[in-house]
């Protein structure tokens, strides 16, 4: 059977010691899991002694499926190995683990995983691989926040499907990696306010964010950054902006709040229920409408509205 591996590494501002707390004990693993969010209400048990070998943790869940992990290998301080057993909504059987390293008083934290594919479903390896790539980096981002802050500055939540109105912005296209939106950002949001300046357009409008095109294997990502405007608004002939426009239509709707790091919270949450909801999306990826401002909000309120248009 086709064999797969991937991980992901991190490196977070605290002891081995209080790492290792929140990678071996279960009874966390909840506060931290990258695929829980999507539902809430998801089923979990774990066994009374949770941070032992045999120790269990069991989900089920209509959304995020039903699977067992269970503890094989604990090495205080060093390393933690599970066999994850999938249920549905396919049955497979995986290993996955956490190396600890220290760096200083620093930790460094790899995440891995390994299993295998039944030879029918060759072709899904290399998907796989970049979604769970994305997974492991999102919940290393929060084990992260955990064990440095005590708490994770990102919350979701499922608005629902809703009227979407007409939207029209006017920005930049651009480009960059899922795991570097940030860095990619930066350089554009500069060029935006520059232009703006330059030609005398009102800066009131909200920033949005429309993705275009998304890349799972590379973790690529295509959009245009920019503001929105009104739709009487007459662009001055020789603007470098793009101007971009959708219809009106009804969408997808789910709610961040929280830091920009976990904004990955939000399109895994939205994604994995159109899947679930089994809704048919438009070519448009989706949009990020950044609500607040954030030089006037702390980091941990900071609201962005997510939406999938559908078709």
């Amino acid at each position: 059977m086709p064999a797969w591996a991937t991980q992901k590494t991190i490196q977070i501002d605290a002891p081995v010691s209080k790492v290792y707390s929140v990678v071996s004990d279960f009874h966390t693993w909840t506060a931290w899991s990258p695929w829980l969010i999507a539902d809430p209400k998801t089923n979990v048990e774990v066994t009374q002694t949770s941070d032992q070998v045999g120790s269990k943790y069991h989900w089920t869940s209509d959304i995020v499926g039903e699977g067992e992990l269970e503890h094989t290998t604990l090495e205080p301080n060093k390393y933690v190995e599970c066999q994850l057993r999938f249920i549905r909504p396919m049955k497979s059987v995986c290993k996955t683990a956490f190396k600890l390293h220290p760096v200083g008083d620093k930790t460094e934290l790899t995440w891995s995983i390994n299993g295998n594919l039944p030879w029918y479903l060759f072709w899904l390896k290399p998907t796989i691989i970049a979604m769970i790539g994305m997974d492991y980096h999102r919940g290393l981002s929060m084990i992260r926040d955990l064990a440095q802050q005590g708490s994770i500055p990102s919350r979701t939540e499922v608005i629902g499907v809703e009227s979407f109105p007409a939207i029209r912005v006017a920005g930049f296209p651009s480009s960059g990696s899922f795991y570097s939106m940030d860095d990619s950002m930066a350089p554009v949001i500069q060029r935006i306010d520059q232009e703006y300046r330059e030609e005398g357009l009102p800066k009131e409008g909200t920033m949005v964010a429309v993705y275009t095109r998304f890349d799972m294997q590379k973790a690529s990502i295509e959009y245009i950054l920019g503001r929105a405007i009104p739709d009487t608004l007459i662009m001055p002939s020789h603007s470098k902006l793009t101007d971009w426009r959708h219809p009106a239509c009804r969408a997808l709707h789910v709610r961040h709040i929280g830091s920009y790091e976990h904004l990955g919270n939000a399109w895994s949450v939205a994604n994995r229920i159109a899947q679930h909801q089994k809704l048919k999306l438009s070519r448009c990826t989706g949009l990020e409408i950044y609500t607040t401002h954030t030089a006037d909000t702390p980091e941990d309120q900071y609201q962005t509205d997510v939406y999938l248009p559908l078709r």
